[in-house]
């Protein structure tokens, strides 16, 4: 007992001290809801197991605050284990698929896990460990089912999300779908279509490889004058796999596959191209200046992180090519959205901005962690 109350007062990790009252403090509105003490044990132990190895393999594993009562059709241990990075590590080859979360409550011993779900209520509590030294606190959201990013922790870094982000001139619905909000630019109708390019996002930037989606409006093909066309991988027909799958509301495991699928043709260099009714048109696409029109040379550039001050930047301060076409094209084409994945992780947000006059980038890796 004496052990375990030192685990839970005198952490290892000075970050989870850090951040351990204001995340209890953000999770109390919510019910249950770990208090400071628990959350800082739970992010220790989930920091330290992200630095063991098991078989040379980094341990990815997620940790819910919640009782098995609270959570349906729970598998359950004999034997809860304590929540310490010994143990957290030797557990992640049989939890590390996604959508799978070790069960953490308080009992008379202290915090144990009492075993795995599927299934979370809404806000629950969530640490994952996304690799080394990096976790994420989530919780689930209401809307339709998602996790949604509270705090980065780096190291010895730390990020607040800012929902406050939602508020900037002109934001696009798939960040207010990120930061867990409605998407107020859209009708009700397009939810799931909004989710969907949340899922893209993600599965673009999981590739590794960089990636660049334009959205462009449905029975318009303005940007054809801005791209390099034929394109080399233009469909004919339009492959209608996603919107058909929407349409009908289709299995959540052929939804995810279609998703990884389109999102695997945005590894090929050039962009691909997708209608807002989300039926993919060509990939590969080159991109070009639109005849007449200027070249883009001032963004306005934000990100959804507490502390972060909207700056104003040239093309090139984003990245290299990608980022500076996609620019370009969201300049010429108004009514599109550009997303651009980089290999090294950064994930940004193209539109063009009718309050400010300008492209607008948004800067999200941050939320698709």
């Amino acid at each position: 007992m004496d052990r375990e109350k030192n685990v839970l007062t005198i952490p290892a990790y000075p970050a989870a001290r850090a951040v351990a009252p204001r995340i209890a403090a953000y999770f109390s509105a919510y019910q249950p809801a770990p208090d400071a003490a628990a959350v800082e044990a739970m992010i220790d132990a989930a920091f330290w197991a992200s630095l063991r190895r098991e078989e040379g393999v980094i341990p990815q594993i997620s940790l819910a605050f919640v009782a098995p009562e609270h959570a349906a059709n729970p598998l359950l241990f004999a034997r809860p284990l304590p929540v310490e990075s010994g143990a957290l590590a030797k557990l992640a080859p049989a939890v590390e698929r996604p959508g799978i979360h070790l069960g953490v409550s308080s009992s008379e011993q202290g915090l144990r896990v009492w075993g795995t779900t599927r299934h979370l209520p809404a806000h629950c509590f969530v640490i994952e460990v996304v690799t080394s030294g990096l976790l994420v606190i989530k919780q689930r959201s209401e809307l339709m089912g998602k996790f949604v990013n509270v705090a980065v922790l780096e190291g010895d870094q730390v990020k607040f999300v800012d929902e406050r982000s939602a508020l900037v001139p002109d934001c696009p619905g798939v960040l207010q779908s990120l930061l867990g909000l409605d998407p107020q630019t859209a009708p009700r109708s397009d939810a799931d279509g909004i989710n969907m390019l949340v899922q893209l996002a993600a599965s673009m930037r999981s590739h590794g490889r960089g990636g660049a989606l334009l959205v462009t409006p449905v029975d318009s093909f303005t940007w054809l004058e801005s791209t390099v066309f034929p394109a080399l991988y233009a469909l004919n027909p339009a492959f209608t796999g996603l919107s058909e799958l929407i349409r009908q509301k289709g299995d959540a495991d052929d939804l995810r596959h279609a998703v990884e699928g389109v999102a695997g043709l945005t590894a090929v260099d050039g962009a691909m191209v997708m209608n807002d009714a989300y039926d993919v048109l060509a990939f590969g696409v080159k991109i070009n200046r639109r005849r007449g029109s200027a070249n883009v040379e001032r963004i306005s550039l934000t990100e959804p992180i507490e502390g972060s001050a909207p700056t104003i930047v040239t093309p090139g301060q984003l990245g290299g090519t990608r980022h500076l076409s996609a620019a370009q094209f969201v300049h010429d084409q108004q009514d599109s959205i550009a997303l651009v994945a980089s290999q090294d992780g950064r994930f940004t947000i193209f539109r063009w901005s009718m309050t400010e006059e300008m492209v607008h980038a948004h800067r999200v890796e941050a939320l698709l962690l």
